[in-house]
C-alpha cells in the first residue's frame, strides 16, 4: 500500500532544496508518492485536510527562518489553525561552529508551533551541522530509518 507525504522547504541558499531532492531520489521506487514544495508564497493554507509531511529547513542570520519560510511560519503562529491531523518530520540544517547558540533555531521554531497547535512529529529530527557531514548525505542515511517509523506509525506495508 502506497503512501504520499510533501516535503516543505526553507531554504536560503537552496541547500535545503538539494536536500529534499536526494530524499526524493533515495525514496524513488519505495511505493510513496512525494510532492516536494518550496515555502515561498506558502500559508497554514497548506496542511488543510491533514495529512504527512517533511518539513526541511536551513536557519539564518541569528537563528531566523529563511526569508521564503517567512509567510508560513508567521501565518501558524498568528492564525493558530487546528493542526491536530498533521504528522510531520523534522530536518533542520545549521552550522555549529559559527552559530552554536542559533543552531537550527529555523527548524526548532517550526517544531515548536507545530506542536503547539496539535499536530504530532514522528521520529526524533535530524539537526545537520554543516561542519560535520554533508547535509543531503546524512538526510539520505536519516530518511531510511525515519519512513519506517511513518509506516509503523500509519499501519503501512513495506512494498514488495
Amino acid at each position: 500500500m502506497a503512501f504520499e507525504f510533501t516535503i516543505l522547504v526553507g531554504t536560503q541558499t537552496g541547500v535545503a532544496q538539494l536536500v529534499a531532492q536526494e530524499i526524493e531520489l533515495r525514496l524513488d521506487g519505495e511505493g510513496m508518492h512525494i510532492t516536494t514544495l518550496l515555502m515561498d508564497e506558502l500559508d497554514p493554507g497548506v496542511f488543510d485536510g491533514g495529512g504527512l509531511f517533511l518539513i526541511c529547513t536551513s536557519t539564518y542570520g541569528q537563528g531566523d527562518v529563511p526569508d521564503n519560510a517567512k509567510q508560513l511560519y508567521e501565518g501558524l503562529l498568528t492564525l493558530r489553525p487546528d493542526l491536530s491531523n498533521v504528522r510531520y518530520g523534522l530536518i533542520g540544517l545549521g552550522d555549529k561552529g559559527t552559530h552554536a547558540n542559533t543552531f537550527c533555531f529555523a527548524a526548532k521554531k517550526f517544531d515548536g508551533v507545530m506542536s503547539e497547535l496539535g499536530a504530532m512529529r514522528i521520529g526524533e529530527p535530524l539537526f545537520n551541522d554543516s561542519n560535520t557531514e554533508l547535509p543531503e548525505d546524512e538526510a539520505a542515511e536519516w530518511i531510511e530509518g525515519w519512513i519506517v517509523l511513518v509506516r509503523q506509525h500509519l499501519g503501512v506495508e513495506t512494498s514488495a
